[in-house]
């Protein structure tokens, strides 16, 4: 394997960083929607309602594991850069290869949660499917 040089974890920050920003902006929607959903509710308690927020529950909670994997990649990047300042390549390479593997759970959750927003939508979609 070929020596770990201090560009190779930085390679990474832009990548986590617009993988950050949509996570963020996944959260803000369901902020969005999660208020929403509760003004309905406290109207009518609906049962579609409920399965609803319930799916949104999910998807918060995996939103919220997503962006703390990412977070924690990309502290490990940066310490993983501190460690190659300081000449302790074979810690900087396994540092960094958690990070790799952080950035892999975090993906994987989000293609989770995107499944989970699917069945969201069906959910969704399904009083519609009613009537026709």
């Amino acid at each position: 394997m070929e020596e770990l040089t201090l560009t190779t974890p930085a390679l990474l920050f832009s990548a986590i960083s617009l993988i950050l920003l949509a996570y963020t902006n996944r959260f803000l929607a369901y902020a969005s929607v999660v208020r929403s959903l509760h003004a309905q509710f406290k109207s009518d308690r609906n049962s579609l309602l409920l399965g609803q927020i319930n799916n949104l529950r999910k998807r918060l909670n995996l939103t919220r594991s997503m962006q703390i994997l990412g977070i924690s990649s990309l502290l490990l990047c940066v310490l993983c850069m501190f460690l190659i300042y300081v000449d302790y390549q074979t810690w900087a390479e396994v540092i960094f290869g958690v990070a790799l593997l952080l950035l892999i759970a975090s993906l994987a959750l989000s293609v989770r949660e995107i499944q989970i927003s699917v069945r969201a939508l069906d959910l969704h979609l399904s009083d519609m499917e009613e009537v026709l």
